[in-house]
This record gives structure tokens, C-alpha cells and sequence, in this order.
């Protein structure tokens, strides 16, 4: 962690990694227990942990849920209709943190900004994968 940071940029980024590495194991969890896609919930398992390297432990002196100022869920995060809105959800969840992170590590470690592009660029592409093939229609709709 670098010292020249300030106390709120550390909070950013232990904030946004603690929200990226949510949305990724919501995803990876939906693969694997959902639709036992072993290559998909591996994807996601890799990714999460490629995080690592950026955790430092001394940012959490900087967390501070108490005094988070949007820390109520919105009703738009409160519905959810199906597995498909869920993943979206925590796509847009976890790529929106990914940049944030990317944008923060600009200002303190340039390595650790290109592993968060990598990362937010690894989700465009698994969610078109996984998201922009067809729906299938149940036997029920089909009769």
C-alpha cells in the first residue's frame, strides 16, 4: 500500500475490490451450482483470485460502513426476476468496480491498473459468452 494515498483513496479501492470480488463469486457460484458449468465457474474462480495481489490489509483501518453515505440498497437492487437478471446484476457490478479500481491504481501502482483492465475485459467477454447466446425455450413454452 502506498503511503502517499490518501485515507479516502484507500477506502475506494478496498470498497470497490470488496464489491468485485462479490460479484464475482455470485457469478461463479451461479456456473458451478446452477448450471454445473465447470469452465465458466473456473473463469470466474481465476479471476477472483488473480485479485489478490492488490489486497493489502492495512486498508481496512480506512473502512468505514458506517459512515458510507448510499450504504441502503436502492428498490432497483431489491429485484430480481430470474438467474439472467441476477447475472446481469453482478456483471455490471463487478465491471464497474474492475474500472473504478483500474482508474484508482492509475494514482498508486501502474501493474496493479492494467490487472484490473485485464480483468474488466475478461467479463465483457465472458458475459457476451455467457449472455449473448439465445435463451432456450423450456419444453412447456414449445408445445
Amino acid at each position: 500500500m502506498s503511503d502517499s494515498a490518501s485515507p479516502s483513496l484507500h477506502r475506494l479501492i478496498d470498497a470497490n475490490l470488496n464489491r468485485l470480488r462479490e460479484g464475482l463469486r455470485v457469478l461463479e457460484d451461479i456456473q458451478r451450482y446452477l448450471f454445473d458449468d465447470e469452465a465458466s465457474a473456473r473463469r470466474f474462480k481465476r479471476l477472483r483470485h488473480s485479485l489478490q495481489t492488490a489486497y493489502d490489509p492495512a486498508r481496512l483501518i480506512h473502512r468505514d460502513i458506517q459512515g458510507d453515505v448510499l450504504k441502503a440498497s436502492t428498490p432497483s437492487e431489491m429485484q430480481r426476476t430470474d438467474i439472467r437478471d441476477l447475472m446481469i446484476a453482478n456483471f455490471s457490478r463487478a465491471q464497474e468496480s474492475a474500472r473504478v479500481l483500474e482508474e484508482s491504481f492509475k494514482i498508486e501502482d501502474q501493474a496493479l491498473s492494467s490487472l484490473f483492465k485485464n480483468v474488466r475485459y475478461e467479463l465483457y467477454t465472458l458475459e457476451k459468452d455467457l449472455l449473448g447466446r439465445p435463451e432456450k425455450k423450456s419444453s412447456s413454452n414449445s408445445r
